[in-house]
């Protein structure tokens, strides 16, 4: 996923934001909170009492069909309820809106039973509201088409829809009131962890029927509802839902401050304005100090308030493989070699994060043959220059790319000035996220520094979206259709040791032609208020708020 930090799609955008991007999307209503300082409880009255605030960065969209990167994916995860969800204590599948399944000998067929349960505004959650929902992600009529329709890659009928041979998704079915047939093109060991994502969610009529309200005030299944609408640049408020069919939020709801920049946002979280937000760069071992660490690296509590456990997300420069000079490989490899990860991730983030040494972070899978040759944690600065001697590609000009704010200028500094001591020269170009995501989409870009939060905490997860050549996320055009065989194949591999095998061996394919350099592994650099008596905030960058419990 892209972040706006990039989502969950890609992950790290805005402050670092999960797949892509820490930074996309928002909505909400009443008065508006302030953006850049000022008392979040005196302008907004649910900012009070047994109502969390929680930062995040303007998402692209709160909508499912549309839950691409991380900002959006925090506020929709709680508005819906997909099939299934990820319970990290015990690192596997759960059960969410479905009450069971089956799954038929050939592994093609899932036959889902679903839970007595409604939407926000009453309606029946039902199979063909799933159905619907599904059928909107691959919808190329919506006003502004999702990019998260990857995730449906394996159900039948896919690619017709993604064709416009199709209106349905042919391997979707809707049995009865209560009975979803889902059925695959081939079998799929990690469907039930794809299944976990979000966007995966049923919707009701309304969202076709209003569509334009429905994505400013989407009607969901999940434990919170909408309270207004998204207020995009200020706010989005969500309040619990009293008929959810399962277990009661314990807050009374939570208000989403938007605010300009994760800066602005600890400086009202200093103010007593903002209960959750990161902590900026350069302040982490002194605001550790001063609030004390969370002994999972990933709960809040009382006296133990500042969050640095690993992610599920990596944050890198995609390689744009159009472009004539970026198309080198020579010139990629030398690049990777040049940069000093170790630097960046002591200099900026104070030990807090980690050196990426390929695309899999180790809470993926951590086996130690993952490593990319040209991807070091310490730089091989004579062998970038031999590689850049022996090519000719003395004084090459490249252009590094990012969204402005998050301290990406930071990163991307230290970058520009590794390069520019092994021979290139070396500009900037920073934009306003949504201007810097329709540069990456429409392929206007050099080396684009994106991130990627797990949507699912599978290796594929990580394979498909950023190297498959047809799938959304792969902004570097890769195509390299010895990957695509293998990354079909090893889809289709049941047994889980084997099929990880396959995948550190597409993962080494990627490394030789570099069409991302990975640069670090993200770790948390979050904190809680005073306020919070306890809140988990996941590896995957999403808070369970559903869960969270203020001290009265």
């Amino acid at each position: 996923m892209a972040e706006t930090k990039i989502t969950r799609r890609a992950f790290v955008g805005g402050s670092l934001a999960a797949s892509a991007l820490a930074a996309l999307a928002a909505c909400g209503q009443k008065k508006a909170a302030t953006t850049g300082s000022g008392s979040a409880a005196a302008d907004n009255p649910t900012a009070t009492g047994n109502t969390l605030v929680f930062y995040i960065n303007d998402p692209v969209a709160i909508d499912p069909y549309n839950l691409q990167e991380s900002e959006g994916a925090q506020v929709g995860q709680i508005l819906f309820d997909s099939l299934v969800d990820w319970d990290f204590e015990k690192n596997e599948w759960a059960y969410a809106a479905a009450e069971s399944h089956t799954v038929s000998e050939d592994g093609l067929t899932y036959t889902f039973t679903l839970k007595d349960a409604t939407f926000h505004n009453g309606d029946k959650v039902d199979a063909a509201s799933f159905k619907r929902g599904w059928e909107r992600l691959l919808d190329s009529k919506m006003k502004t088409p999702g990019e998260i329709g990857y995730h449906l890659a394996p159900v039948a009928g896919y690619q017709d829809m993604v064709d416009g041979k199709a209106t349905e998704l042919s391997g979707v079915k809707a049995v009865d009131e209560k009975t979803l047939e889902v059925t695959l093109s081939a079998p799929m060991g990690d469907f039930m962890a794809v299944l976990c994502h979000p966007g995966l969610a049923p919707v009701p009529k309304a969202a076709v029927d209003d569509p334009d309200s429905f994505l400013l005030a989407p009607i969901g299944n999940g434990p919170f509802k909408m309270d207004g609408k998204w207020e995009s640049g200020q706010y989005i408020d969500v309040v619990k839902f009293d008929d959810y069919y399962g277990d009661a939020p314990k807050i009374d709801g939570v208000h989403f401050s938007i605010q300009k920049d994760p800066d602005t946002a600890f400086r009202e979280f200093e103010a007593g304005n903002i209960d959750f937000c990161q902590i900026p760069t350069g302040r982490l071992k002194e605001n550790a100090k001063k609030y004390g660490e969370a002994e999972d690296g990933y709960t809040v509590t009382p006296k133990h308030q500042a969050l640095f456990g690993s992610e599920m997300s990596t944050y890198y420069l995609a390689c744009n493989l159009k472009d004539e000079t970026i198309a080198n490989k020579d010139l990629r490899h030398a690049i990777s070699l040049a940069i000093n990860r170790q630097n960046i991730v002591d200099t900026l983030f104070e030990g807090k994060r980690t050196p990426a040494t390929c695309i899999f972070p180790p809470l993926i899978d951590s086996d130690s043959s993952n490593a990319w040759k040209y991807c070091p944690a310490e730089p091989d600065v004579e062998q970038a220059k031999k590689i850049i001697a022996d090519a000719g590609l003395e004084g090459t000009e490249v252009t590094l790319n990012y969204n402005s704010g998050g301290g990406h200028e930071d990163i991307m500094s230290i970058v520009q000035s590794d390069l520019e001591a092994v021979g290139l020269k070396v500009t900037q170009s920073a934009q306003e996220w949504a201007a810097y995501l329709d540069s990456l989409t429409n392929g206007n870009f050099q080396l684009g520094r994106l991130g990627w939060i797990a949507d699912y905490p599978t290796m594929d997860n990580f394979i498909y979206p950023n190297f498959f050549s047809t799938a959304d996320n792969n902004y570097s055009k890769y195509n390299n259709p010895e990957l695509d065989a293998a990354t079909e194949a090893a889809r289709q591999i049941q047994d889980e040791t084997e099929r990880k095998a396959k995948y550190r061996e597409i993962n080494q394919m990627a490394g030789e032609d570099l069409p991302i350099i990975p640069i670090m592994w993200y770790s948390h650099v979050h904190i809680g208020s005073e306020r919070v008596k306890t809140l988990f905030y996941d590896p995957q960058g999403k808070a369970d708020l559903d869960k969270a419990e203020l001290n009265a």
